[in-house]
């Protein structure tokens, strides 16, 4: 998608693949599935292969990597259809919370932890009455003292089961409704709970969950920097990057699609010869093959300007937007040319189908994008 194919960053997808496909095979994602969550034993392996961390500073004992680096690892998980390992999220969604905002204390705190799985981190923002609108966030945290006392529900969160780390967002000044991310070390405290595990559409490997915060005081250094009210303006300004990544989600699932439909309509006959044969077969292939490019060329441009500090919002937006569309519409046709065996679970395509349809309601609606976009015209 971008330019890796010398040097440390194609040594760097080598070790990446090499670690996939040794340690995540899809024995091992058949179980995690029926589970409901990839193990923290994974995610230790991960840790141990230095693909925690990555885009952390070498301070904390990151690999002080950049946005190449996490897009090489999210295209490579999803180019492998193990969507439910959310280390693109841990990475390259949270940790830039801490990094970007947290005090020198906090930084040496918790990010060390995030490299090592000490840690596996989530972000609380959803609730059941507030999804793309985060100004209609109920959950509170109440100063008392030197704690803040936080109250409130979550839902929609990934790695909620087995997350020790969550950075949460919620609402500390009532009158005005400003919004504050307060981070909340799971074993460390009363009153958190976990709700059940969320049955899903599709990624069942993706641990989804519901939280509960029940008095759950925390000390006030726990608060993302030091002023209270920054959430939101924290929030905007790393929500660019977490759409980003779900484009590069994208990309990596579209590629899996056209593979394993272009080897099928190779080997799989009707009529006396290959479906790649029928010129149907061929115009949707070069349909979806045009649609993949342009997404890719599309996203690696994004990538290079947020390597330069020059990715906007609405550019952002646009990527998540216009990237989780053609996946959708990318993998709907290649289901199309497997026949019913495109509606078998035991054909990736149709995993993929049912996976890829979250694409365009996570990190915000692709509604909420098009009005983002449309801002700005």
């Amino acid at each position: 998608m971008f330019d890796s194919d010398t040097g440390e960053l194609e040594i760097f997808r080598r070790s990446v693949a090499r670690f996939l496909d040794r340690h995540a095979t899809d024995e091992d994602y058949s179980v995690w599935k029926k589970q409901g969550y990839v193990p923290p034993s994974f995610w230790k392996r991960a840790a141990e292969a230095g693909l925690l961390g990555i885009s952390i500073s070498e301070t904390y004992g990151g690999g002080g990597g950049d946005i190449r680096h996490e897009a090489i690892l999210a295209e490579e998980i999803y180019e492998r259809g193990l969507d439910g390992f959310a280390a693109p999220l841990h990475n390259a969604m949270i940790a830039p919370y801490i990094e970007s905002f947290g005090t020198a204390e906090q930084k040496a705190r918790w990010l060390p932890g995030f490299v090592d799985s000490s840690y596996i981190s989530a972000l609380a923002m959803t609730e059941p009455n507030a999804g793309s609108d985060l100004r209609g966030l109920r959950t509170t945290a109440r100063r008392d003292g030197d704690d803040y006392v936080i109250n409130g529900q979550k839902t929609f969160i990934s790695n909620g089961q087995i997350a020790n780390l969550i950075v949460v967002a919620c609402k500390t000044d009532l009158g005005r409704g400003e919004i504050s991310l307060i981070v909340v070390e799971t074993e460390k405290v009363a009153g958190f709970r976990r709700g059940r595990k969320l049955e899903k559409l599709g990624l069942e490997a993706a641990d989804t969950s519901e939280l509960f915060f029940d008095d759950v005081r925390v000390p006030a250094s726990c608060l993302l920097g030091e002023v209270e009210g920054q959430g939101l303006k924290q929030l905007m300004q790393k929500l660019p990057q977490e759409r980003l990544l779900i484009a590069i989600q994208g990309i990596g699932t579209i590629r899996r699609a056209l593979r394993f439909t272009i080897s099928h309509v190779k080997t799989r006959s009707a009529f006396g010869k290959s479906i790649i044969e029928f010129q149907n077969t061929q115009f949707k292939l070069a349909e979806c093959k045009t649609q993949a490019t342009i997404a890719e060329v599309f996203v690696a441009d994004c990538i290079r300007r947020h390597k330069e500090g020059d990715l906007d919002t609405v550019t952002a937006s646009m990527a998540k937007y216009w990237v989780s569309e053609a996946q959708c519409r990318i993998v709907d046709e290649c289901l199309q040319l497997f026949g019913g065996y495109g509606y078998m679970l035991e054909y990736p395509i149709a995993q993929m189908y049912r996976d890829s349809r979250v694409q365009r309601i996570y990190g915000g609606t692709n509604e909420i994008m098009k009005m983002l976009i449309a801002r700005s015209l």
